[in-house]
């Protein structure tokens, strides 16, 4: 997997824009995103967490440039269905695995 697998469904200029530029911080932050998806899908399945979830979601998602997630947890949030957030966001981590492991390569070649 590497950069030419990604979608689109995370503008990752506008993470690295946001992040001035530091390559650690969007690391982190991809990271971070990514462990916490599991959490998310989880309370998104339970009707009593499902609003909370989407509205978290909704946040982390505009924050990293995953614009078309944030739209499916605005929806989800209101009351509308389910399954379109977590195809989205099957997309972002998708895009995010690609992203990151075109960076490791990008590491293992430039020399320090």
């Amino acid at each position: 997997m590497a950069r030419r697998d990604i979608k689109g469904a995370v503008d990752f200029a506008y993470l690295e824009n946001y992040a001035g530029g530091d390559a650690g911080v969007v690391e982190e932050v991809l990271v971070l995103f990514r462990e916490q998806a599991g959490m998310w899908t989880r309370l998104l399945e339970h009707p009593e967490g499902r609003r909370d979830a989407a509205h978290t979601l909704k946040g982390a998602s505009r924050g990293i440039g995953a614009n078309r997630l944030g739209d499916a947890c605005e929806a989800a949030e209101s009351g509308g269905p389910v399954a379109p957030v977590l195809d989205a966001l099957d997309a972002v981590l998708a895009d995010i695995a690609a992203y990151l492991h075109e960076e490791a390569l990008r590491s293992l070649k430039t020399p320090r």
